[in-house]
């Protein structure tokens, strides 16, 4: 199954893809642990041959690539894209241009506009993945939780792929997010309590049905499949990496799959330096934060108007840590007020039209105003509308 094996994030012991893959192993077999209200345990990364991928993929012809399209390059992905009707991969082409430049603060800064994807946010990157390996494996059904972005994204990229989806989600749920949801025809398990008691019934009815479960960090492909950005931000600029880059954090999940993207192309020798990932979080939803601060992990419900960055245990807490304090980056918080606020501002000056959990960032930038600076711009504010008519 390909050239690349999986390896414990925790432990480093490295699994062929056969061991993983054909059990439908998500976590280490070794040390993986999935409790309640913690981070997981055991959290498998794919890796690959790159002295092998360096010898027959050049620098200079990855860059013209065109963005969106990561089935061009079939090396750096853990799917025979072979085996998969090319009308179906068309079908999950992100915008080309992406990448924009503004004058914000008196600084100029790159923005990252992930508002345009199949379902209006950075979660089809992983959900893209995700499905195409059902596909290969012969897998029909997929199930997610939560808090409505990657549920949507999920349900929505099935649909488009010809799959079924379940997806749970906190009764707290945005309205917006939940019919996006029913519209594409996934099956909807609205859960009482918050995200984190989705994810784990989530588990729980996976394990029990033997539904693929594509739960953020729990299945690798997650992290693999938004690792994309990365190279999309490298092509987009010809290999000129800003300097910092502001990541909105929740599960930790896409702050670790753009380090792993950036790192692959460190390994490469396609870049120099690592940008410095700084991790955005609602006061509301700290645990990365805290986390880094204190070297402990303590469960505090998260309860924030960024639904997409709120969880009390962040399911990736110990990558996402790792690749801020590999990067040479740091976290940060912001409270609601400064959200929404940065929320209004920014879609006002830019024409962006994003939801809490982007603005976040931007309420950090305006925090710092960091020159050589890229703003992670992950979701649509039409995801959560009675925000904007609070605006």
């Amino acid at each position: 199954m390909g050239n690349y094996v999986y390896k414990c994030f925790s432990c480093k012991k490295e699994f062929t893809a056969g061991e993983i893959e054909r059990n439908f192993v998500y976590l280490c077999p070794d040390c993986g642990n999935a409790e309640k209200n913690k981070p997981l345990e055991g959290v498998l990364t794919v890796e690959y041959d790159y002295k092998k991928i360096k010898s027959k993929l050049d620098r200079e012809e990855f860059l013209k690539l065109p963005t969106g399209k990561f089935w061009l390059y079939p090396g750096l992905w853990p799917v025979d894209f072979s085996r998969i009707n090319n009308r179906l991969l068309q079908r999950l082409a992100l915008p080309a241009d992406q990448l924009y430049e503004y004058e914000l603060k008196g600084k100029k800064v790159l923005i990252q506009d992930e508002t345009r994807n199949p379902t209006l946010s950075y979660k089809d990157r992983a959900s893209s993945l995700v499905a195409l390996k059902a596909i290969e494996l012969g897998i029909t059904e997929i199930a997610a939780a939560s808090t409505g972005n990657a549920g949507s994204s999920l349900a929505g990229i099935c649909a488009r792929l010809g799959l079924k989806s379940r997806i749970y989600v906190p009764q707290n749920i945005p309205e917006s997010k939940r019919i996006q949801i029913e519209a594409y025809g996934a099956k909807l398990e609205i859960v009482n309590g918050d995200y984190d008691l989705a994810f784990d019934k989530c588990l729980e009815d996976s394990t029990a049905n033997s539904w693929y479960n594509r739960n953020t960090a729990y299945n690798p492909l997650t992290i693999e499949g938004k690792k994309s950005a990365a190279f999309d931000i490298f092509i987009s600029t010809q290999g000129n990496i800003p300097q910092y880059i502001f990541v909105p954090v929740g599960d930790g999940v896409i702050i670790s799959g753009i380090y792993k993207g950036f790192k692959e192309l460190q390994t490469l020798g396609w870049i120099g330096k690592l940008p410095q990932l700084i991790a955005v979080q609602s006061e509301k939803s700290n645990a990365v934060v805290r986390y880094l601060e204190t070297g402990t992990f303590k469960y505090k419900p998260a309860n924030t108007r960024a639904d997409s960055i709120s969880a009390g245990a962040p399911r990736n807490l110990y990558m996402a840590a790792g690749a801020v304090k590999a990067s040479g980056g740091y976290a940060v918080s912001v409270s609601d007020e400064e959200i929404l606020s940065a929320q209004n501002e920014f879609i006002e000056q830019t024409g962006i039209l994003c939801e809490p959990s982007s603005a976040a960032v931007y309420a950090a930038f305006r925090n710092n105003l960091l020159k050589n600076s890229l703003l992670l711009i992950t979701g649509n504010g039409l995801k959560d509308l009675d925000t904007l008519k609070s605006l």
